[in-house]
């Protein structure tokens, strides 16, 4: 079986990041899925319930806190293993896994695992891992939206809009903030895939 995992907040510049680990059954109807961030928000929620129906699911969190201690990589990372730990924990005796991870790098769990990018584009466990884990977080932000009204959380989801950016001067960090932020990216990352 494969376990599709993915994450969902690395960009923005508060919130927690928020990963989903999916194994799909046989049949599941895959017309529903595609890249999360290519999805309406409709088809996105349509999508989430059909998935927490009828998968095998984990959903994994690193907050705020932990991304500035780590970094966002490693937070990344650190939300993947809690997904895959809570999916096994949840759902014992799952047999025989092998993981494909959106992305470059693989986080530590106990089964083969292979990076590939744009994998949720591609394999529908992986997008199914992307539409969860945006679904989750966009749930969150909007919470926090009602805990820090003064920050607009529900329309940016914390990414670094001009809105958001304008909040931030004019009330400064809210306790969701990140503190640390850094682009990184290499030409030519789009075609490496990762094993282990």
């Amino acid at each position: 079986m494969i376990c599709g995992i993915d994450e969902a907040g690395r960009g923005p510049l508060a919130g927690p990041v928020c990963a989903a680990a999916v194994i799909l059954p046989q049949g599941f109807p895959q017309d529903c899925l595609g890249d999360s961030k290519k999805l309406s928000p409709h088809r996105r929620e349509k999508a989430r319930t059909l998935i927490f129906e009828r998968a095998i699911v984990g959903i994994g969190w690193a907050s705020a806190t932990e991304i500035d201690a780590l970094n966002i990589l490693k937070a990344s990372l650190l939300a993947m293993k809690r997904a895959f730990t809570v999916m096994v924990r949840v759902h014992p005796g799952l047999g025989t896994l092998k993981a494909i991870v959106d992305g470059l790098y693989v986080p530590d769990i106990p089964i083969p695992c292979c990076a590939l990018v744009k994998a949720d584009s591609l394999i529908p466990e992986v997008m199914a891992a992307s539409i969860l884990a945006k679904t989750a977080r966009d749930r969150m932000m909007t919470h926090y939206a009602r805990l820090y009204p003064e920050y607009g959380y529900e329309r940016h989801k914390g990414y670094p809009t001009k809105e958001h950016v304008e909040k931030l001067a004019r009330h400064g960090p809210s306790p969701i903030q990140r503190k640390t932020f850094k682009v990184r990216g290499q030409p030519g990352q789009e075609e490496l895939t990762i094993c282990r």
